[in-house]
């Protein structure tokens, strides 16, 4: 056991061990040869020897205890005197210093002892007094000192001021615990390392960097570089200067290669297909855009290096303005020319080999390859642009074109890629015997040409089908009539007793079936009699909720969500419920199993509309009603089908087909718009647009106009009144004989004269012939010769307060356009019963 001082000065001594045997074995032999010679006394002369011996070595002891436990003198650390690890430690370049809890240093190697001017142990000081009073490095050592009590690592680098005008030196200082034990923990370790030289070099290479850059900067060529996301990471002051673009904007996201490239040319610089580990340079000829939007022509040397995995690398790409070409050189500023013709045209254009493969492109067609297949095959080879099913086919034109064919018909296929895209090839062979260019292929995408073909084609389907539905709706109103009309009298002339009374009100009950499905395909051709008035659809929706949980069903719930301050709409409240009646339905039916039925409504926006992206539906205020359910859905190949007239999923005898037609023509007729949005298996949303409806001022309908309120009375005059008798003479107009026949049966029962008549010719005949001596004219409006408006109009020449009654299968406004402004009319809709009929007649013929 050691002193302390004795101990530092010792580890700063690596020659030295810690410990002797010799001195162990000395001190031991002394004991015992004291010991026998004080055998060799007699007991009574060697006892004061012997007590003083013991009392020395218990005061020995004693001092020994008191320093150890002073901290004075301690046991060797065997561990620590491995002479390996201290040589390492002494002879390091940096200086470690080991200080214990109090701070006060334990150990430090030679090095440490040279950067902090220390002759020895006893002039060692911890970091802290060392650099204590410079306040350049006193708030760094404070973080150091902040770390070692918390246990923490920490670096810090600080420059130290030379004293009596030498140079400064830059430190290195570290700080860390000593170990991981509990013991160590408490301990610090302390480095400094003097980085005086490689700062210095750092200097040196940055300013040669700034050099290099500046030299860069001025060239007299553009340069730029690109990273994987399109971004500018650095343009030189030369590019900079030709863009007019500032350079505070380049590298801090300002800048896209899009900004700075005009058209599509950028496409051709992120077309090159990845080759791993591999680094490619391409020359291109495209034109720069200025900030001003003006453009420059250059070429482009673009070197872009690929990693092991095929990603791309930020590109380095060299910029030479070919402006002063195009202004000196003729020859030079024709290819210019062409190129800027090549590279701007919009349509893509590329040359192929005979096995199809790119030979060169432009920037469209670089463009169209990448939304295509974004790993590059499509601008490998062209026939990796087609889709599998449609290669042949170019392929074949291609080959024409190789073997020197002319005249090669256009080739419209199918595009590859997750969407559906249309493309139309046009291929001219090469005039060149060599084997590197095979032909020129054009290529056009006709994707939204065919989706607006198909559109319009869906467009004049239903309309088509619409005018066949109506036809066929006015021949069948034509039957009906007759046959209601014929049931009626059946039904006068047999009393409820009578065995065959239930047969004829079996008639009568599906006759009145057949009407509603003919009402329906009046529905859908959009000819049917509409009552509009304005509407708060929340409202509406909420009379018929109730209506809607029968329909449906337990099984299935019912969700409404009425949007804010909804706008007004105007529509026919009837016909708009008798639409989500049919949706609901039909939502029902897509889910047997129970499910989710959701009612939405809300304010569409001029604005939001072009966000909507549905086809067709100009830019206007919109309230919108969603209906959802969570059903089945709708397969993609019939989505188009479903609002056509008998197109039905369903099976036989549980669907008309007839729903969704009806639906489509409700909202049409109305002014709105309707779409789909379905996903099998998931469910199906439909969306309806009613427009926004202004409030102005409306002027009032007459009682006596052709308004849509003599629907209300038509239907009113169904119920059996009082007394229909009347007196007065009719000209009944109907090309129908039978039908025609019947209503003149049904009039003069009622006590009516009735005049015939099949067309308007004969009508005015009849007119003439009775001197105008008629009270009422009930006419068809759909006739040869002469129809019902223009009957109107030269009736009205011969009696202008002469009444008139018009019967038909269509609507009303089918042929109130052809007449005169403000004409005064009466309307019934066929088919109709004898009852509406006499009291509609009994209700026009009635005093004003």
């Amino acid at each position: 056991m050691t002193i302390n001082d004795q101990q530092a000065s010792s580890a700063a001594e690596p020659a030295r061990r810690s410990g002797s045997i010799a001195l162990v074995l000395l001190v031991a032999g002394a004991i015992i040869a004291a010991a026998v010679a004080f055998m060799t006394l007699g007991r009574a002369e060697a006892q004061p020897y012997i007590l003083g011996l013991l009392a020395l070595l218990a005061m020995v002891g004693l001092f020994m205890l008191f320093a150890f436990a002073a901290g004075i003198v301690g046991f060797a650390d065997h561990a620590a005197a491995d002479p390996v690890l201290r040589a390492i430690s002494e002879s390091a370049f940096d200086g470690i210093a080991v200080t214990d809890p109090r701070g006060h240093v334990v150990y430090a190697n030679p090095a440490y002892l040279a950067l902090t001017g220390a002759t020895s142990m006893q002039d060692v000081r911890p970091v802290e007094r060392v650099f204590i009073g410079n306040p350049d490095v006193s708030e760094a050592v404070f973080r150091l000192l902040k770390a070692s009590r918390e246990g923490k690592r920490l670096q810090e680098e600080v420059r130290v001021a030379g004293a009596d005008g030498a140079a400064g030196r830059w430190m290195r200082l570290r700080v860390r615990p000593l170990g991981t034990g509990k013991r160590e923990a408490k301990q610090t370790v302390w480095s400094i390392a003097d980085i005086t030289r490689d700062r210095e070099h750092q200097e040196d290479v940055f300013q040669e960097l700034q050099h290099a850059i500046e030299y860069l900067d001025h060239a007299p060529c553009g340069f730029f570089s690109v990273d994987a996301g399109g971004n500018l990471v650095y343009v030189n002051a030369t590019l900079a200067n030709w863009l007019d673009h500032d350079l505070a904007e380049i590298g801090s996201g300002g800048l896209k290669l899009g900004d700075i490239v005009s058209g599509d040319g950028s496409a051709l610089l992120t077309s090159i297909v990845p080759e791993p580990g591999e680094v490619k340079t391409e020359v291109f000829d495209i034109d720069l855009k200025m900030r001003s939007g003006k453009t420059m022509p250059v070429r482009l040397y673009h070197k872009l290096a690929f990693g092991a995995d095929g990603v791309p690398g930020a590109s380095r790409t060299l910029v030479i303005s070919r402006a002063r070409d195009e202004r000196l050189d003729p020859q030079r500023a024709a290819e210019i020319r062409f190129m800027r013709f090549f590279d701007h045209t919009p349509m893509a254009i590329a040359t192929v080999d005979k096995a199809g493969v790119v030979v060169r492109a432009n920037a469209r067609f670089a463009k169209l390859a990448q939304g295509l297949d974004p790993s590059g095959g499509a601008a490998k080879s062209i026939l990796a642009a087609v889709s599998t099913r449609d290669r042949a086919t170019l392929g074949a034109a291609i080959e024409q074109a190789a073997q020197g064919q002319a005249d090669i018909a256009p080739v419209e296929v199918l595009l590859d890629g997750a969407k559906e895209r249309w493309g139309q090839f046009f291929v001219t062979a090469v005039a060149d015997d060599g084997d590197a260019e095979a032909a020129i292929v054009y290529l056009l995408e006709t994707t939204e040409r065919r989706a607006l073909e198909n559109q319009v084609n869906q467009a004049q389907k239903m309309d088509t089908i619409g005018q066949l539905a109506g036809g066929i709706a006015h021949d069948f109103n034509n039957v009906l009539s007759a046959i209601m009309m014929a049931n009626d009298f059946l039904l006068n002339a047999h009393k409820p007793t009578d065995p065959s009374f239930q047969d004829i009100m079996q008639i009568k009950q599906n006759a009145t079936r057949a009407a509603t499905l003919v009402r329906q395909l009046l529905a859908f051709s959009r000819k049917q009699t509409l009552r509009p008035q304005v509407l708060d659809l929340g409202e509406a929706l909420t009379d018929i909720d109730r209506l809607l949980k029968r329909l449906i069903g337990e099984k299935i719930t019912l969700e409404m969500q009425h949007g804010r301050d909804l706008w007004r709409t105007k529509a026919d409240v009837s016909q708009f419920e008798q639409v989500i009646v049919n949706l609901a339905v039909n939502a029902r039916d897509a889910m047997p199993d129970g499910g989710k039925l959701t009612i939405r409504t809300s304010n569409v926006a001029a604005a939001d509309v072009a966000q909507l992206a549905h086809k067709g539906m100009p830019a206007a205020d919109y309230v919108r009603i969603e209906v959802s359910d969570t059903g089945t859905g709708i397969p993609a190949d019939i989505v188009d089908k479903i609002f056509e007239p008998f197109f039905s999923t369903k099976e036989v005898g549980k669907g008309t087909g007839l729903g969704l037609s009806t639906v489509y023509g409700i909202i049409k007729q109305t002014g709105g718009f309707v779409y789909v949005d379905s996903a099998v298996g998931k469910g199906t949303t439909f969306h309806i647009f009613l427009p926004r409806h202004d409030v102005v001022a409306e002027p009032q309908a007459t009682a006596t106009s052709g308004s849509v309120a003599e629907v209300a009375a038509a239907a009113a005059a169904a119920k059996p009144r009082g007394d229909m008798t009347g007196q007065g003479t009719i000209l009944l107009v109907e090309d129908e004989e039978g039908l025609r026949s019947l209503n003149a049966r049904g009039l003069r029962s009622r006590g009516y004269e009735v005049i015939e008549a099949s067309n308007g010719i004969e009508a005015l005949e009849e007119f003439d012939a009775v001197s105008g001596a008629v009270d009422l004219v009930v006419s068809d409006v759909v006739m040869p010769e002469m129809d019902g408006p223009t009957l109107l109009k030269a009736m009205r020449g011969r009696n202008p307060d002469l009444k008139i009654i018009f019967v038909s299968g269509y609507a009303e406004d089918a042929f109130e356009k052809s007449l005169p402004e403000n004409e005064q009319f009466a309307f019934l809709a066929k088919p109709f019963a004898l009852s509406a009929l006499v009291a509609k007649v009994k209700e026009t013929m009635a005093p004003n």
